[in-house]
């Protein structure tokens, strides 16, 4: 089913909106990824089996919010969406690995090492990373200015100065005590890049947005990025492993820094309740506009995996 954002269609009750639009980029990753017999089949079924099948879709779902500011074309959204979903799914390949996070279980399913060999684990997530920023230069897309900006954008997100200097500077905190500045910049980095780029991405999308439009957006990306940080490291403390679908309390025995860590569990609820009020205050220049965006701020401030 496909997704109409035109402004009646805001009226469409929240969990039938995202339960479509995860259709839709499911559908989509499943066509832009190169079919699971293709030569080299290895390769491309294990591409396939990450990317596919699981995961809330959590950045696609803010592009298509974002877009909705904008009045950005679905079909747009759709490529954008898909491309940063391939550069996430790539991630967790990548952290999965013996030399990363070492962790066998992602999704409920095995990891993908795990499941095809660390050698095939290394390629898929190389594949991924290049075939996001193929989608990012479909003809459909949008004047190359435009198109230019979206990579810079998810380059910038993806690499040392994003993703994965984040994913650096947890792999050197490990064992060590982290003040909130530093826990801050390192979770800004290794999921809330990402998370920004997603958000930024759907802006680009349509209509230009003014100046203020835009600095509004950056700062909800970045306190929504923060805020999905906090969460996960509250769920991780809390929850089961059958709900996460993956190992409960990960971080915290491997001596990893976290929020709960930091400052126990009640004050990380408190400052993932802080950070909620800072970026539903950084969407009130949208007015009825960011509707999507707010519902989906409370979603991730609420959800339980």
């Amino acid at each position: 089913m496909n997704v109409d954002i035109h402004p009646d269609h805001r009226q469409t009750p929240f969990p039938e909106w995202m339960a479509a639009i995860q259709k839709r980029v499911e559908e989509a990753l499943s066509r832009y990824l190169p079919p699971e017999e293709s030569i080299p089949a290895r390769l491309h079924q294990a591409m396939r089996y990450s990317c596919l099948n699981g995961g809330k879709r959590v950045r696609p779902l803010l592009a298509f919010a974002a877009g909705e500011l904008c009045l950005a074309e679905p079909d747009k959204l759709e490529i954008v969406s898909c491309a940063v979903e391939m550069i996430h799914a790539y991630s967790l390949v990548h952290d999965d690995l013996p030399c990363m996070d070492n962790d066998v279980l992602r999704r409920g399913r095995p990891t993908c090492h795990v499941e095809y060999g660390e050698a095939t684990a290394l390629l898929v997530g190389d594949s991924l990373q290049t075939l996001a920023f193929e989608l990012l230069t479909r003809d459909n897309l949008g004047d190359a200015k435009i198109q230019l900006e979206m990579l810079r954008v998810l380059a910038h997100a993806s690499g040392s100065l994003g993703m994965a200097g984040g994913q650096a500077i947890d792999l050197d905190s490990v064992g060590r005590t982290l003040g909130l500045p530093e826990l801050e910049l390192m979770h800004a980095l290794k999921t809330g890049a990402l998370i920004r780029a997603a958000v930024l991405l759907g802006g680009l999308c349509g209509n230009p947005l003014t100046h203020e439009a835009r600095e509004a957006l950056d700062r909800f990306s970045r306190r929504a990025g923060l805020l999905f940080q906090v969460v996960d490291d509250i769920l991780d403390c809390t929850a089961s492993t059958a709900t996460l679908g993956k190992t409960a309390g990960k971080d915290s025995a491997a001596d990893k820094p976290t929020y709960v860590g930091l400052m126990g569990l009640e004050r990380a609820r408190e400052f993932a309740d802080d950070l909620r009020a800072q970026a539903l205050e950084s969407l009130a220049v949208f007015g009825e506009s960011a509707q999507r965006l707010v519902e989906l701020t409370n979603f991730i401030t609420q959800r339980k995996f």
